[in-house]
């Protein structure tokens, strides 16, 4: 039985150690172990949503992905605007695990065919964009700017901590118990979410009523497409939506070329698995030791700007590099390093700045910008890569137009930057004011 003096101290020493007040300590373990969840139960099925997306033309999946995400978008916006925090959050996470359920089922039945495989992959992009953006939205909605720029590494790192997880998890089982079972273990993970919502919102309802926040348990209110009408309105968000745009277009010529490799290497679903969950691992290596060592340093002392920044001009440098030598090995380190430096520095910063624009573009925009532009972006530059090819272009000729999508890129972040420098300091005592 531990001593209360010592378990007072213990509590000291590991609030001084991740830049937490004692009182921020139980919000900040929860959150940790959302986010630890949540990205443990996603990379497990990524790794066999991929090895599924090897049997068929990627622009199809993505369209449907887009298309997927068109639907989706307008009944998240009902569920936001009239629906309370502590019922849609639950809400949202409870019909994702009611899918993993269902496809579990049809995968242990092997039924559905080739469509079966193709909706598990465009459920799993879906579910992917949606419920971390869904998660960020909520840390925003309950931490202050400040709390933000000191909490979101150690958050961040609880997510990479899943994010590594999960693909061992996938790659030492997945031989053994089969892919239908690894579902169940997504699933699992994925209903400990829940316990953590229903530990935060608590949480949360004090701290607005300490600090003097307006209430987050009340309904949005708005139109359930204000997400994308609310974007013409905010320059900031209108460079957020540019600096997706061009960061999934990096993200997904690099994919396609990824994706080529393995369909070409590998000879069954399960070997391309493993195969892409040792790569979600290296990523997901690299992160961590990232976040531990540069995101939460950088992030409190000089804010989010370097931390956008970065990212862009080293994945200019390296399609530069492809540009000279596309060679396989090279494509997947460029791909490690994109990755990494997403997860692990422009993520966390970007998030950071939600916590200083209203509620409403919170939610709202937020998610269309996460799902729709991000999907919308997948769909055009699988097409663009696709055109290329057919056209004649070898891998350097794909690589250098990457190399002008990265350089877009860090304009689109240089702007994001400048505009945020308008933004107020913290944005949750003036919610209800309109978009700024």
């Amino acid at each position: 039985m531990s001593h209360p003096a010592s378990t007072s101290r213990s509590d000291a020493w590991l609030a001084h150690a991740v830049g937490a007040s004692r009182a921020e300590l139980a919000a900040l373990a929860w959150s940790f172990v959302y986010f630890f969840c949540l990205l443990c139960g996603y990379y497990v099925l990524r790794p066999i949503r991929d090895a599924m997306g090897t049997e068929y033309e990627l622009r199809w999946l993505f369209m449907g992905t887009f298309f997927g995400m068109l639907l989706a978008v307008p009944v998240y916006g009902a569920l936001v605007s009239r629906w309370p925090r502590r019922r849609f959050l639950p809400a949202i996470y409870a019909f994702f695990i009611a899918c993993v359920l269902v496809f579990y089922v049809l995968l242990r039945a092997d039924t559905g065919g080739n469509l079966r495989g193709a909706a598990f992959y465009v459920w799993v992009a879906v579910f992917n964009l949606f419920a971390v953006s869904v998660f960020w939205s909520f840390m925003s909605d309950i931490f202050s700017s400040d709390q933000a720029r000191r909490l979101y590494g150690p958050i961040a790192a609880g997510g990479t901590a899943g994010a590594l997880l999960g693909p061992m998890l996938t790659v030492g089982l997945v031989s053994t118990v089969g892919v239908a079972n690894m579902l169940l273990i997504s699933a699992f993970f994925l209903g400990v979410c829940l316990l953590a919502i229903s530990r935060l919102v608590p949480w949360a309802r004090a701290q607005e009523q300490r600090l003097g926040w307006k209430a987050g348990e009340d309904a949005i209110g708005g139109s359930i497409i204000g997400g994308a009408t609310l974007i013409a309105r905010s320059p900031f968000l209108q460079a957020a939506c540019l600096l997706m745009f061009f960061g999934v277009a990096v993200g997904t010529l690099l994919y396609n070329l990824q994706q080529a490799y393995a369909a070409s290497e590998f000879p069954d679903r399960a070997t391309r698995a493993a195969f892409f969950g040792r790569i979600d691992l290296t990523v997901n290596l690299v992160v961590l030791v990232v976040q531990l060592t540069v995101t939460r340093i950088v992030l409190r002392r000089y804010g989010p700007a370097p931390l956008v920044l970065i990212p862009s001009i080293a994945i200019a440098i390296g399609f530069a590099l492809l540009t000279m030598n596309p060679a396989p090995l090279l494509v997947i380190a460029v791909q490690v390093m994109t990755r990494a430096g997403e997860f692990a520095l422009a993520k966390p910063a970007r998030e950071s700045y939600y916590t200083r624009i209203e509620r409403e573009l919170r939610y709202k925009s937020k998610n269309f910008i996460d799902t729709v532009v991000y999907r919308g972006g997948d769909l055009t530059f699988a097409w663009v890569y696709d055109g290329l090819v057919l056209l004649g272009y070898a891998k350097a000729g794909i690589a250098a137009f990457g190399a002008a999508m990265a350089a877009l890129m860090a304009a689109s972040a240089a702007w994001m930057v400048w505009v945020a420098r308008g933004l107020p300091a913290d944005a949750h005592q003036r919610d209800g004011d309109g978009p700024r």
